[in-house]
Order: C-alpha cells, then structure tokens, then sequence
C-alpha cells in the first residue's frame, strides 16, 4: 500500500479532509479507559492529533516514511515506521506491550490492510473489551453541476484504482469485521458521519492528485485531469477557480470491541 502514495504524500497531506470531533467523541465514548490509542495507517497524523486531545498517549503507525514526513508533531504523539511485513513482537516494540492498548484506530486505511493478519495485532495489543474502530470516507458531494464531471471522471478512473478501494465504494459494509457491538449499540456499522473542507479550485484538483488511481493513471501515461475535464470543472465550478466552495465527505464507522 505505501508504494500507491509514494509520489503524492504533499498533495495527499495537503488536501485530504480532516474528522469531526463527533466521530472521535462518539468513539472515545466507547471505550472504559483513555489512555493509549493506536492510529494504523496515520499517514500524515489526521487522525492522530484528533484523538491526542482524548486519550493520553498516541502512536501512529504508517508503512510510508514519506506521508509520516508530513505529521503534525505533538508531545503525547509517537510516530513510527512499521514496514507490512512487521511480525507480532516487533508491532509489540514499536507499538506497545500486548493488552496495553484502549482503542486502535484506522483512518482511510482498512481497505489496504491484511485483515486475518491485522486482527491478530488487534486482539494482541488491546485491553479486554478495547475497541477496535474504521472508517472511510466516500468521494465529496459539492453540488449538481461540479459533481457530474466529477462522477464521470471517476467512473473513468475505475481501472486505475486497486481492487482493495472497492471496500470504500461499500462504505466498509461487506467487510469481514469479526467483532462485538460495543456498549449501547446493537451492531458494529456502519455509524455515518460526515466532514466539510472548503476549496477553490486547484485545491479540488490537490485532493483529485492525491489519489493512487490518479498516480497509477499516469504512471500508465493517462492524465485524468486532462484538458477538457480541467475545462470541465471550470465551467461547471461558475467560472472563476479561486472562489472557495465547501466539499462535504460522507464517513462510514465500524466499530466494535474484542469477543471475550
């Protein structure tokens, strides 16, 4: 997964959308302790720095070098490169001990995740009855006429993205997700939310690069943003780039906590 987002870890830190509070809120509300949240697949630190003002301690893990270049540094956050292959006593060095962790999180990663092995980390690192919680967001809802191009560029990038993105197209409802509904809910998801990021223009075209569909397209000598659809958004945009419009994302939660 890190190779997809070695060239654009600027534009992908730049332009992705931050979380709201409530999804954080609504997840730390689930779990008995607030001491210790593992962030898999932070990238650029999103939402590590959202869950460093409800839980003590932090550590985000990412297989990129490159995105962890661009986190936010703050003193109850830890960073650490973890390569794929990691076994489960080094993801207990550079993580925590096992049934030390209250929460493990994944923002816009799960999909890329080995999941059979990815669990077993889980179950390893959390306390009983820790939460395990993932969500995605699916493509922005901005308005009719900007969301038209925007769909038939993205129906058009189909054969560019890897088969593991068909899970956020699903809002990670078909995912195997092996665990309890936690405390006051009476399934695991998913909860939806949804974020807001203002953008001009070229701010569009920052999240629309930041993409692996956009990076493997041109890798495969395909400019997604060609000519014609730069024109395009122009037009169905009103016209003059820089006015700053706001994008919504729609989030999609599962969560669950460890079977006894």
């Amino acid at each position: 997964m890190a190779n997809l987002f070695l060239k654009q870890a600027k534009h992908y830190a730049a332009a992705r959308p931050d979380y709201p509070a409530e999804l954080f809120h609504f997840i730390a509300s689930k779990t008995a302790r607030h001491d210790l949240a593992w962030d898999v697949g932070t990238g650029s630190g999103q939402a590590a720095v959202s869950l460093a003002k409800l839980y003590k301690n932090v550590v985000g893990t990412d297989t990129s070098a490159q995105q962890l270049g661009y986190a936010r540094e703050l003193p109850n956050v830890r960073y650490a490169h973890t390569p794929a292959d990691l076994p489960l006593d080094g993801i207990h060095a550079a993580v925590a001990p096992p049934g030390s962790v209250d929460v493990v999180t994944v923002a816009q990663a799960f999909h890329w995740l080995d999941l059979p092995r990815f669990y077993a980390q889980v179950r390893s690192l959390l306390r009983p009855h820790g939460v395990l919680a993932a969500w995605c967001y699916t493509e922005p809802r901005m308005g009719a006429a900007v969301d038209a191009v925007f769909w038939r560029l993205y129906d058009g990038s189909q054969p560019h993205w890897a088969p593991n993105r068909k899970m956020v197209d699903d809002e990670y409802r078909s995912a195997d997700f092996p665990f309890d509904p936690v405390d006051g809910e009476t399934h695991t998801g998913p909860f939806e939310f949804s974020t807001e990021r203002c953008m001009n223009l070229d701010d569009y075209f920052t999240y629309i690069k930041s993409w692996s569909a956009y990076q493997t397209a041109k890798d495969n000598g395909v400019e997604l943003l060609d000519a014609e659809t730069v024109l395009d958004f122009a037009d169905a945009w009103g016209g003059d780039r820089e006015e700053v419009k706001t994008v919504r994302y729609p989030i999609f939660l599962r969560i669950g906590k460890v079977r006894p």
